[in-house]
């Protein structure tokens, strides 16, 4: 077959996906009231430094006013990093390009 690994691929993500959905309906359904199903690490760690006691040195100097900003503010974040990344990246590979098209250059 021509598109074996596409359809390995496409099955394999159309399995994965249901997956998901069977485990998140099962873990939907088997909560306590204020339980959230797929609560991050930042929460648990947060939980468990509270319980010790521990109050906080200094307050934030801006706190978002709702959760869609912070997650604005987050891939605003995660484009400009990969702006930066990509720019290296791209910078060094047109130097390689430039070298190797000098030293054609040079042979001929």
């Amino acid at each position: 077959m021509k598109y074996t690994l596409e359809i390995i691929a496409i099955m394999a993500v159309v399995i994965f996906a249901g997956i998901f959905v069977v485990v998140n309906a099962h873990m939907a359904g088997t909560l306590a009231p204020g339980e959230v199903a797929w609560g991050g690490s930042d929460d648990g760690a947060t939980k468990i430094i509270e319980s010790t006691g521990y109050t906080p040195w200094f307050s934030p100097i801006y706190t978002p006013p709702s959760s869609e900003i912070e997650t604005l503010f987050f891939c605003l974040q995660s484009a400009a990093g990969a702006l930066v990344i990509g720019y290296f990246f791209g910078y060094y590979r047109g130097r390689q390009e430039r070298k190797n098209i000098e030293q054609t250059k040079k042979q001929v």
